[in-house]
């Protein structure tokens, strides 16, 4: 018999993928445009040409010793402009190429992080809704993972549940703003709040707790909404992101991680990072597109067109009589199901080749998420199918 957490986990196996494989029978039956597959976040945008131009030059220059091993942490030179990039943002000057580590994503440097942090049986903070893929990653390092709500009618987390909910086995929090699937921002009051309560705790329990933020989304802001810098508020700090949204490489598994440089034990924190990175099975960041992304770190994505999407689909979804908060970020909205059981809900959208994910998935019964990383002629095609599933629960007459 294989590993029973691994079948445990099977069957709590995302309904992302369960819903995106819905639609490719769908799809075989109907036709891909008569379809509206709302389930993957997967950018329907190209890369910028920046990183097309780097990827023909480093090929087509045949530069010896492209493709073997280098350090474990990255090339230094693509280490350095990821740390200048995040100290201009930032207006900071003190990261430096030491306090990066480039990862196979956002994906395998949280587990990096994870795995560098926790010991069997110490507790992971995670704030609902959350991308279901951090429950599993902090089983795969023996942790425990403890959710904790929003208020009511809000994603903004639930202070006194979150104080309620830390012991002395806490040993981090995940923060993820722009948030999947909310669309969510985390305003710099609240992630001081967030913080408070965590210092409160570590002086009762004589413990140390750190913030992992989970970034892959921080180009993706709209209406002028400024990004709090975590490491400006949080000192035992962590930054995990990815070029899968920003860069639109989601198939490339490219991404990085920062180190506060204020953290405690830096010097051990970034030797079992490293250490991590290859003993984990990742050895390295891929190195072709380490290069590709060194020249694109200030590359423009077309926020505006994501935007267009937003607001029609918010606009469509509000007058239709669905209740949800406009996202301020990401490529994703959240909207309340119109009945208790939100899976009920998915599955009957399905009738009219809808296909959406249930908010049981992120932690939220009740509501469901609608990704709109897809064309607009899908959107506008979509409207009327909308409209009849909003009538066929009596949200509109």
């Amino acid at each position: 018999m294989i590993s029973e957490s691994v079948v445990n986990s099977l069957k709590k196996a995302s309904w992302i993928r369960a819903m995106f494989e819905e639609g490719e029978k769908l799809r075989k039956i109907h036709g891909a445009d008569n379809v509206y597959d709302f389930t993957l976040g997967n950018p329907d945008h190209e890369p910028p040409s920046s990183v097309k131009e780097t990827l023909k030059k480093i090929v087509t220059e045949d530069k010896p010793g492209i493709h073997r091993y280098m350090n474990n942490a990255g090339y230094e030179d693509v280490r350095q402009k990821v740390a200048d990039y995040l100290n201009r943002t930032s207006g900071l000057s003190s990261i430096s190429s030491q306090h990066i580590i480039m990862t196979c994503g956002a994906a395998g440097a949280l587990n990096v992080v994870l795995k560098t942090l926790l010991n069997p049986g110490e507790e992971v903070i995670i704030l609902a809704p959350y991308f279901a893929e951090y429950i599993f990653y902090v089983g795969n390092h023996g942790g425990k993972v403890v959710i904790v709500p929003p208020e009511k009618d809000s994603f903004k987390p639930d202070l006194k549940i979150l104080e309620n909910s830390i012991t002395e086995k806490t040993k981090a929090i995940i923060i993820n703003s722009p948030n999947n699937p909310s669309g969510y921002i985390y305003s710099e009051e609240t992630l001081k709040e967030i913080f408070e309560v965590l210092e409160k705790k570590e002086k009762e329990y004589n413990s140390s707790i750190y913030a992992i933020s989970d970034e892959p989304y921080y180009k993706l802001v709209y209406d002028n909404v400024k990004l709090p810098f975590l490491f400006r508020l949080y000192k035992k700090s962590f930054i995990v992101n990815s070029f899968s949204k920003s860069l639109a490489l989601a198939g490339e598994r490219i991404g990085y991680i920062a180190v506060n440089p204020e953290i405690p034990e830096l010097e051990l924190i970034l030797e079992s990072l490293i250490f991590c990175n290859r003993t984990l099975g990742y050895v390295n960041a891929p190195a072709l597109f380490q290069k590709a992304i060194a020249d694109s770190l200030d590359a423009d994505i077309d926020v505006e067109s994501y935007k267009q999407r937003r607001d029609l689909i918010y606009d469509t979804l509000t007058r239709l009589g669905f209740s949800c908060i406009k996202p301020q970020g990401t490529f994703y909205i959240f909207p309340k199901s119109p009945i208790e059981d939100d899976i009920q809900f998915i599955k009957h959208a399905v009738k009219y080749n809808i296909l959406l994910v249930p908010g049981t998935g992120f932690g939220l019964p009740g509501h469901f998420r609608l990704s709109y990383c897809v064309s607009m002629d899908i959107i506008k095609k979509s409207l009327p199918a909308f409209e009849a599933l909003a009538k066929d629960f009596n949200l509109i007459k």
